[in-house]
């Protein structure tokens, strides 16, 4: 559990952000539809990502019992996104709108999700308490900030391994939140991106699969590979170009 302008928060392992002093659950860029989104410009991706997002999704609510969900932005890949929803999937989402109150932040994909025909209701922002959601973060300060959109991953190297993992990114003061969907990337937080947002020290609270850990940014590396010759070795065809992590789209 951590704190932000004095509102208790509880990072969950899927992604979801609970509130408990406002019966809240906070979800960001769930990306629905996406694979359908490829297929129509012919990148042939299993067509099977909404359904696995809104699983994972339905047991993150099973768990926390939230009377209140936000859905921070980019819930469909594309403003046609609820169109092409099965009829399956449309029950399944309509079920968790009916549910519960549900709130859908606009995001930069999709727009106001229409509430009349999925439940639920649409804004462009919206107040928790001392706290403000929205898809887009903020040049700081940004105090009290919730924002999703730049799918913050965080990389670690332990024990020679590299490990990359969804995150949340926090100063303490306000928090990007991980992508929630299952077809959905993510960006390094040492990604210049993040430059104006974090002015000083800042977490990332890594997703595991049971449970979140807390790694200092100073700890954190981002996606390039230093090549042999940089760490004072002799280069050879394997180690001599820089590897890049190329970031997925957003």
């Amino acid at each position: 559990m951590i704190s932000i302008c004095g509102e208790r928060l509880v990072p969950d392992a899927s992604g979801a952000l609970h509130v408990p002093a406002h019966s809240t659950l906070i979800v960001s860029d769930l990306h629905l539809e996406k694979g359908s989104s490829y297929a129509r410009r012919g990148v042939a991706l299993p067509p099977y990502d909404t359904r696995a997002t809104l699983k994972m999704l339905a047991r993150v609510l099973r768990k926390y019992q939230p009377a209140h969900v936000v859905s921070l932005g980019d819930s469909f890949h594309d403003p046609e996104g609820p169109e092409r929803l099965t009829g399956a999937d449309r029950d399944a989402l309509i079920a968790m709108t009916s549910a519960h109150d549900w709130l859908w932040i606009a995001g930069n994909h999709e727009g106001l999700v229409d509430g009349h025909v999925l439940g639920g209701r649409a804004e462009e922002e919206a107040d928790l308490g001392n706290l403000i959601l929205r898809h887009e973060p903020q040049v700081a300060p940004a105090t009290g900030e919730i924002a999703g959109h730049l799918h913050p991953c965080g990389v670690v190297r332990q024990r020679g391994r590299r490990l990359r993992r969804r995150c949340f990114a926090t100063d303490g003061t306000r928090m990007v939140m991980p992508a929630f969907g299952a077809y959905t990337g993510g960006l390094n937080v040492l990604d210049e991106a993040f430059a104006p947002l974090f002015h000083g020290p800042f977490n990332a609270l890594l997703m595991g699969d049971t449970q979140v850990y807390p790694m200092p940014g100073k700890r954190l590396v981002p996606d390039d590979m230093q090549p042999a010759s940089a760490r004072g070795q002799k280069p050879n065809s394997a180690t001599q170009f820089l590897r890049r992590s190329v970031p997925a789209r957003r």
